[in-house]
């Protein structure tokens, strides 16, 4: 299976992932990926073996009897498979016009699983919670892209208002994060889906972390820009999307014009509204004695 994406790309391919090993219980299955997403491949549990793997780089695997691309339409991805010279492929050929693009990211993995006779549920995609929820409300101003990325300033007025903030950074974000905090956690990525599986909150674009708070189930606050919450946003559970309906260039360096109608006051509400919902939902919890 080929999947060599980014954290968020990882996450939202899950439901397909599961669908493949239920489909084919006793066949070693290997995940074509990049090395730094290990961990994250592991809690998934449905793999047997990551085989590191660059963007459209090689595949070092010969004769696979199934090989799926769960990377793309392009030709150039068909093409690392085909090197392998596999018995029997799925694949999408979005040059052909068989590309779903109004489906949901993780619809879309599963229509192609369906369309070859591999049930896969889309909803299938929370993993393995790790422990109790802290008070922790976790802030990651980061983005892939410049378009993603809401103005550090905003979130900076936002962690001000609220307590018990933790500002997060990914690969190269560390000097990005500290304008929002001082001491920004910069962690592996185990330590990262860890905080991020145990907080309270999470408050952030539309990136790899958005993806992880919804696989976990932790409220989050998520604001969109580019790209429609229809394709990417969480499919369900307690989370806020913000997005004022404009779509734009996703791989563009400075912020969407959308994103940048989002405002501190928006997403301050947003918070308030999530975390009254989670303190309603726990006193409505029926009361246990032993």
């Amino acid at each position: 299976m080929l999947r060599a994406l980014g954290l968020g790309d990882l996450m939202a391919a899950v439901p397909a992932l599961r669908a493949l090993r239920a489909a084919f219980p006793q066949t070693e299955i290997t995940l074509a990926a990049p090395e730094w997403l290990r961990d994250a491949v592991e809690r998934i549990e449905a793999v047997d073996r990551l085989l590191p793997t660059e963007e459209l780089g090689r595949i070092d695997f010969e004769r696979p009897d199934l090989a799926v691309n769960l990377h793309g339409k392009g030709p150039q991805s068909v093409e690392r498979l085909l090197a392998t010279r596999p018995r029997h492929v799925i694949t999408y050929k979005g040059w052909a016009g068989d590309w779903p693009a109004e489906l949901h990211e993780m619809a879309r993995w599963c229509h192609l699983l369906q369309r070859n006779g591999i049930r896969c549920d889309p909803d299938d995609f929370r993993l393995r919670p790790l422990g109790p929820r802290t008070n922790q409300v976790v802030i990651h101003p980061g983005a892939s892209t410049g378009a993603r990325r809401w103005p550090v300033e905003r979130y900076e007025a936002v962690a001000l208002a609220l307590r018990d903030v933790v500002v997060t950074a990914g690969p190269g974000e560390y000097d990005l994060a500290r304008h929002v905090s001082p001491d920004p956690v910069n962690g592996s990525l185990a330590e990262l889906m860890d905080l991020i599986a145990t907080a309270r909150l999470v408050i952030c674009g539309d990136t790899g972390v958005a993806h992880v708070a919804t696989a976990y189930g932790t409220p989050s606050v998520l604001l969109f820009g580019p790209v429609s919450p229809d394709i990417w946003g969480p499919r369900r559970g307690p989370h806020r999307v913000l997005w004022h309906g404009e779509t734009g260039d996703t791989f563009a360096d400075e912020p969407d014009p959308g994103l940048l109608k989002i405002t501190v006051e928006e997403v301050l509400d947003a918070v308030g509204g999530v975390l009254c919902e989670q303190s309603e939902s726990v006193s409505s919890e029926p009361a246990t004695s032993a």
